[in-house]
């Protein structure tokens, strides 16, 4: 599957057992930025769409280069 089918998977309709359930990857935190995120992506084979448990999970990232703890912190200031 390429990057664009994985970004496109209809989480409507998606097999939900097809997917990687992230509660069970594990990233060594000692290894470095770029190499984490490849072990990622090996891992739960589908970056775009994912279970954390029961719930599937369709993701979207931003080429701002904003962390996603970046934006948590923007949005709790919000608040």
């Amino acid at each position: 599957m390429t990057l664009e089918e994985m970004r496109l998977v209809d989480v409507r309709t998606v097999d939900r057992d097809s997917l990687v359930d992230v509660t069970r990857v594990h990233i060594d935190e000692g290894l470095p930025k770029e190499e984490r995120l490849k072990e990622f992506v090996r891992q739960v084979k589908n970056p775009y769409c994912f279970r954390v448990g029961n719930v599937v999970v369709k993701n979207v990232y931003s080429g701002d280069g904003v962390s996603l703890r970046e934006r948590f912190e923007q949005f709790a200031r919000t608040l």
